[in-house]
């Protein structure tokens, strides 16, 4: 019976190996270049990175993002995931983060895809009540064991909800995601094909362990929906002063509950996201739009340039002067493709 069983999962894992290589050899057939690629498929993205990077500022809006070769480091708040070829991760809430590629080689790049989240495509498959929102146990998927102890992987089972969780890969999703690159080959295709195939996608992605992260910040109502609600004003509001009571009477909390659910879900407190994200965008402001710190630190909200000078040097670990001219001067293959954009404050 053991060994029945031994066979079963050697067939399981080999299954899933090809389907790894199958869509590492589909994206590098697509993008031959560095950073990410914008598809003529609404809403992916290809990635490719044949060098190690040092720390970028990135901006994480609702998004699939499927790893096959390689391995990134994201730094959310206190909390570090590291992702390799076996992995997915999935952001479910706007997070400002720093990534960096730790591995990575020209004859063997770091390749991946990026899908956006549309939540009303998740609601809807989620009120659909012929599906069973039970996690998948399927056989196809082996066991896998992980050496990166301190850092969340699929295998660890965490309380609340995260706005970012990783998750293994398995067979299924990851022949779904080469289904839907190439449609890049197809592209009359595409406007019926994309959205069933993207569909498929997220199925798998709920029916994940880390699925309840994705379906709590979908149910209406619920406090990790309220909580991100409340996120989203923080994001496109970041340069207002920030009164915690009116963000939990936005979300419909005390101040003690959305502390709590904030940290939960996004690893920082509301102050502290704000803070990042200021710091976030004043650096992409500087180096895109040629902002001296002065006027960076006062277009996102800080009274004070000598504060923001202090805050830049303690999260950066280099004054802004110094840090931007550092990255100036590094190749332009080593940004990640994941800059951080400004969002406009809107009520």
């Amino acid at each position: 019976m053991r060994l029945q069983q031994d066979t079963k999962d050697e067939e399981a894992s080999l299954r899933l190996n090809q389907a790894r290589e199958k869509l590492a050899r589909t994206i590098a057939n697509h993008f031959a270049g560095e950073g990410a690629l914008e598809t003529a498929v609404p809403g992916l993205s290809l990635y490719r990175q044949s060098t190690p990077t040092s720390c970028s500022s990135a901006a994480y809006e609702p998004r699939l993002v499927v790893f096959v070769q390689g391995k990134k480091r994201i730094d959310a708040g206190a909390v570090s995931y590291l992702c390799d070829g076996s992995n997915f991760l999935v952001a479910t809430v706007d997070l400002p983060v720093l990534s960096q590629v730790v591995s990575a080689t020209r004859e063997r790049p770091m390749l991946g895809l990026l899908l956006r989240l549309e939540m009303p495509l998740v609601r809807k498959i989620l009120g659909e009540e012929e599906f069973s929102w039970a996690e998948d146990t399927s056989k196809d998927t082996p066991r896998v064991t992980r050496n990166d102890a301190a850092l969340p992987s699929a295998s660890q089972d965490t309380a609340g909800t995260h706005g970012i969780a990783v998750g293994t890969t398995t067979t299924a999703m990851l022949d779904a995601c080469s289904r839907l690159v190439d449609l890049l080959d197809a592209p009359q295709d595409i406007s019926f094909l994309s959205g069933l195939i993207e569909r498929e996608i997220v199925y798998r992605l709920l029916r994940s362990p880390q699925g309840k992260h994705l379906r709590a910040i979908a149910t209406l109502g619920e406090q990790s929906q309220r909580t991100a609600k409340a996120v989203g004003w923080l994001r496109r509001n970041y340069a207002r002063p920030l009164r915690v009571e009116d963000l939990a009477e936005m979300a419909q909390m005390g101040v003690s509950t959305l502390h709590h659910h904030f940290r939960t879900l996004t690893a920082m407190s509301p102050i502290q996201y704000q803070k990042q994200l200021r710091l976030h965008v004043a650096r992409e402001r500087m180096m895109n739009e040629g902002l001296d710190a002065a006027s960076a630190a006062f277009e996102v909200g800080y009274e004070s340039a000598s504060q923001f000078s202090r805050e830049y040097r303690r999260f950066f670990g280099q004054p802004p002067i110094r840090d931007v001219k550092a990255r100036r001067f590094r190749p332009t293959q080593e940004e990640s493709g994941d800059r951080i954009v400004a969002v406009e404050a809107r009520d």
